[in-house]
């Protein structure tokens, strides 16, 4: 399988999350990982799986990622597998009420972008989902690592 990954990330978390789903898809697979803004139009051609991440800015991807997914042509992702991440901050691990309630609004990145994707001719293989970090800047939380191996697995 072709495997294209591209992400952003601020603080290292969503980083560090896609390079631990290369290293879990690199077997027996042709992968490249590549931040959003160094992906090349070539890198699209002859891909079966794309992952992309991103972390959640303001309730949605970051906007070079953003600009990746618009710079996708309607229809080119027609038979390529898509799956997506976001990293965030839980409503729980938030003190500030209304920006729980903004969350609850207004949500995460990791939908939109699949709905983004899904539009543009991609079939989403597994639930969108979000990895939690602890704060702002991270780290990732307890846990997650182990969550992001069961989603990679639902991928396969």
């Amino acid at each position: 399988m072709n495997i294209l990954i591209v992400y952003d990330s601020y603080f290292g978390n969503t980083k560090e999350i896609a390079y631990m789903i290369a290293g879990k898809l690199e077997e027996d697979n042709e992968l490249k990982i590549v931040k959003a803004d160094d992906v090349e139009k070539e890198d699209m051609n002859d891909i079966d799986l794309l992952v992309v991440g991103s972390p959640t800015r303001a309730f949605k991807p970051s906007p070079k990622i953003t600009q990746f997914m618009k710079q996708i042509e309607f229809g080119s992702l027609k038979g390529v597998k898509v799956a997506v991440f976001d990293t965030r901050i839980s409503k729980e691990d938030t003190n500030i009420k209304i920006l729980k309630g903004m969350i609850k609004i207004f949500g995460y990145a990791a939908n939109p972008m699949a709905k983004l994707l899904a539009r543009k001719g991609g079939e989403i293989v597994v639930e969108p989902i979000g990895f939690y970090v602890a704060d702002t800047e991270g780290p990732i939380k307890d846990g997650e690592k182990e969550r992001v191996i069961q989603w990679i697995g639902e991928i396969e």
